[in-house]
């Protein structure tokens, strides 16, 4: 038997490809006789739409047709994940528009320039409505409303009966008003779909080629949308610049362009410009976490009191009600906590709607604990490390429940924060914080911690996955996952290899393509290695017993005496002459009229929970409230690594964008619902200048719920980073008193926080929580529907 690649360090075969500029996207598809779209948006994020007048436009050169809302007729758009469905969303905005960018006409044209300056003639006449921005005052009873008929722009929401009686005889009661703002996913390649009607005699009615993360789910809303046999259409991704969660769905330009490309009978094509991705693509995080932790006097945790506002944006988009799903169900954390109340909104409002970015519900569960955790320990005057400790969940008792009903697979908390504070210097780096407050220094050290486990891989789906062998002896897999810069190809390589004992170079990979493969869940919620690669490995193991079949017919053996030996051949044990090539059976079974292919779906036993811990130092001028990263500790427990290389690179793209949401990333709007952060001259995107050293790690704790023993690992650095990175600039802060500042930890937020301790004014991190959590209905009894699904 060859020697296995698992668990080495394998470059991705898919780079060279992509680096020497030869990577195909959407918008670099040649495609004859193609029309671009541009879309004429809205100016006002509130307002009624009284008149449209498109004669101008339909005149101007290169012109083709300008469409409304009432010229397409298009069914309204269908939700990724419904939080309400009373909340009716046209592609094209019909009659009111509800955020600014909200798409209210379509100018088709010869080229893209045409398009775009078309857009500027159409005509729209607006009576702007009073806009609401910011949730707390959505649910406020007197703001205006979203969508009249549902009688508040609560859009969902429930609470646990428990209520505040969960704090009850507890010695001490931490508590804060907690904001996990507003993100923008910012991928490098924004939305891009081109849409090519089938001629005479083509096999499809429609080739959608898009930007997407799940070629299949949007290939089944484009068949339902449009009425038509999913085998008419053909969905394909080429390579993706980018998701981080952004790109699910069939979108409301998706969907236009869809009608558009039906209705001309000819193919069209639209690419978002970055100044419509920033308005558009939906943002995420968005909540704000009213937080109560009650421990005793010697620092056991008793109790959590939460509540929670997620901000749908318009249209119920679903991040609004992540709070209601992922975030309650990761609300214990790594924890003993033995009583939990939690109650959650999602609220609509005038702005971009909101919907996945790298976690998902998860980074703002572990951010609030992470903080609550932090107060904890300046209230008791305890290290933070040893709260953690005191209260994390042992090894032994996994598998674990906790009290909102997720089941956590395998843990052990300790394992990684030991290995995160040696990394660190743990002792060292209080020393020099010490001195540095004892010398009166300008600049002082913070160090923050954190502890985090998620939720990986749920949700009861499945994958698809099958490898065939050619009469070359080169093998394709083909699986239901849909990479877009994870690393799939190498990975999925390896677990072939080392499963059949050929060499990487000789396996060819094929995903993206709904004509190609019947079926696959795409790539979200850090699910593809554990159930996409499951499954290639179940196919290998189901090709490799197919293999010895007809190896133990071709050489007249008993099939248990065909081994895989050490050359990657098919032989007799102790019968070193007789022995056949991959190339050679494939030949074989092409003479008798077979392929040598097999095929699986592979549903795994259950969610994962990968944990780990993080360490930041930061140093903060006091004088100017600048804070400068110095060094960023990440140990994550993905269970079994596969390739340290590909994790490494997940946990450093994870954390960069972890310690970017702590520091600098923030949506704002005006309050008239105006977009203030709608370039990147004034979103603040690092570069990698501003990003600190990273220093990666990795424990193994495997899961029984997958045969590779793997767990997810694409979004794990982001919510371990964010909350050590705002914990350490606080721990640089603490002696003056300063107990919370929110994100970004901006300059100027960080010198008032100053200003306000030496002056002796900072206000409270606490406020009472908006009334309307008290008109919410009581969570049903019963199995937490959330509680083992993994966000998008």
């Amino acid at each position: 038997m060859p020697g296995s690649l698992l668990g080495t360090e394998v470059r991705r075969v898919e780079d060279p490809e992509l680096l020497r500029g030869e990577g195909s996207y959407v918008d670099n598809l040649a495609i004859e006789g193609v029309l671009h779209l541009a879309f004429v948006r809205s100016p006002f994020a509130h307002a009624e739409i009284t008149g449209i007048d498109v004669s101008e436009a339909e005149k101007a050169d290169g012109v083709v047709a300008v469409y409304t809302a009432a010229d397409l007729g298009l069914p309204p758009v269908r939700q990724f994940m419904e939080v309400n469905r009373d909340c009716v969303r046209p592609p094209l905005a019909e009659g009111r528009v509800r955020f600014v960018g909200d798409p209210v006409a379509v100018v088709v044209a010869e080229t893209r320039a045409a398009a775009a300056d078309a857009t500027e003639l159409v005509d729209v006449d607006y009576e702007p409505l009073d806009a609401v921005v910011d949730p707390e005052s959505a649910v406020a009873p007197d703001a205006p409303l979203q969508f009249p008929e549902l009688g508040s722009n609560i859009a969902a929401g429930e609470r646990d009966e428990i209520g505040a009686g969960v704090l009850d005889g507890a010695d001490v009661v931490v508590r804060a008003r907690i904001e996990n703002q507003r993100v923008a996913v910012v991928p490098l390649e924004g939305n891009a779909i081109a849409v090519v009607p089938g001629g005479p005699g083509d096999e499809h009615d429609l080739t959608i080629h898009v930007s997407t993360q799940a070629p299949h789910a949007l290939w089944v809303a484009a068949a339902k949308t449009f009425g038509l046999d999913r085998e008419r259409v053909r969905v394909v991704a080429p390579h993706v610049g980018g998701a981080f969660g952004g790109k699910f769905g069939l979108i409301a330009e998706y969907e236009v362009a869809v009608g558009v490309a039906r209705r001309l009978d000819r193919p069209v094509k639209w690419v978002e410009t970055r100044s419509e991705n920033l308005q558009s693509m939906p943002h995420s995080r968005a909540q704000v976490q009213y937080a109560e932790l009650g421990l005793t006097a010697d620092g056991e945790i008793t109790g959590l009191h939460c509540r929670v506002i997620g901000d749908c944006g318009a249209y119920a988009g679903f991040g609004g009600g992540f709070a209601l799903g992922p975030t309650r169900t990761m609300s214990q954390g790594v924890y003993r906590i033995p009583r939990i109340s939690f109650g959650a909104i999602a609220a609509l409002t005038n702005t971009t709607p909101t919907g996945a970015f790298r976690g998902a519900g998860r980074p703002e569960a572990a951010a609030m604990l992470e903080r609550l955790m932090d107060l904890a320990a300046a209230e008791l005057g305890m290290d933070p490390v040893e709260l953690r400790r005191r209260n994390f969940l042992r090894p032994d008792e996994f598998p674990y429940t906790t009290v909102v009903g997720a089941t956590y697979d395998s843990g052990d908390y300790d394992l990684p924060l030991r290995e995160a504070l040696r990394l660190a210097g743990y002792e060292d780096l209080r020393e020099e914080q010490a001195r540095r407050i004892e010398a009166g220094e300008q600049v002082l050290l913070g160090i923050g911690v954190s502890t985090y486990v998620e939720i990986t891989g749920g949700g009861g789906g499945g994958e698809y996955a099958s490898v065939e062998m050619s009469p070359e002896g080169r093998a394709t897999i083909k699986v239901g996952t849909s990479g877009h810069g994870q690393g799939h190809p190498t990975s999925f390589a390896m677990l072939l290899s080392d499963k059949l004992g050929i060499p990487l170079e000789s396996v060819d990979f094929v995903q993206s393509d709904t004509a190609r493969i019947p079926r696959g869940g795409g790539t979200g919620g850090s699910r593809s290695l554990q159930v996409g690669g499951s499954a290639v490995r179940e196919a290998g193991e189901l090709l490799l017993r197919k293999a010895k079949e007809l190896a133990a017919s071709r050489l007249e053996a008993d099939v248990a005496d065909v081994e895989l030996t050490a050359d990657g051949r098919l032989g007799v044990a102790g019968v070193p002459t007789a022995s056949l090539s991959w190339a050679e059976l494939a030949t074989a079974a092409a003479e008798d009229g077979e392929r040598l292919e097999a095929n699986t779906d592979f549903t795994p036993g259950g969610a994962t929970f990968p944990f780990g811990a993080h360490v930041s130092v930061v140093e903060v001028d006091t004088e100017t409230g600048f804070v400068r990263p110095l060094r960023h500790i990440a140990v994550d427990d993905c269970g079994r690594v596969l390739n340290p290389l590909i994790v490494r690179g997940q946990q450093q793209g994870g954390a960069a964008q972890g310690i970017s949401q702590a520091l600098w990333e923030q949506v704002t709007y005006d309050e008239d619902g105006n977009p203030v952060t709608g370039t990147l001259a004034d979103y603040l995107v690092p570069s990698a200048v501003e990003i600190p050293a990273l220093e990666t790690a990795n424990t193994e704790t495997e899961t029984p719920h997958n045969p590779l023993g793997a767990k997810g690992i694409g979004e794990s650095a982001t919510i371990g980073s964010t909350p050590a990175v705002q914990n350490a600039v606080v721990d640089a802060l603490k002696h003056l008193g300063v107990r919370h500042v929110d994100m970004p930890l901006t300059p100027q937020r960080v010198w008032r926080a100053v200003r306000d301790a030496r002056a002796g004014t900072l206000p409270s991190p606490w406020r009472e929580p908006p009334q309307a959590f008290d008109t919410l209905p009581v969570r049903a009894e019963g199995p937490n529907p959330h509680a083992d699904e993994a966000a998008v």
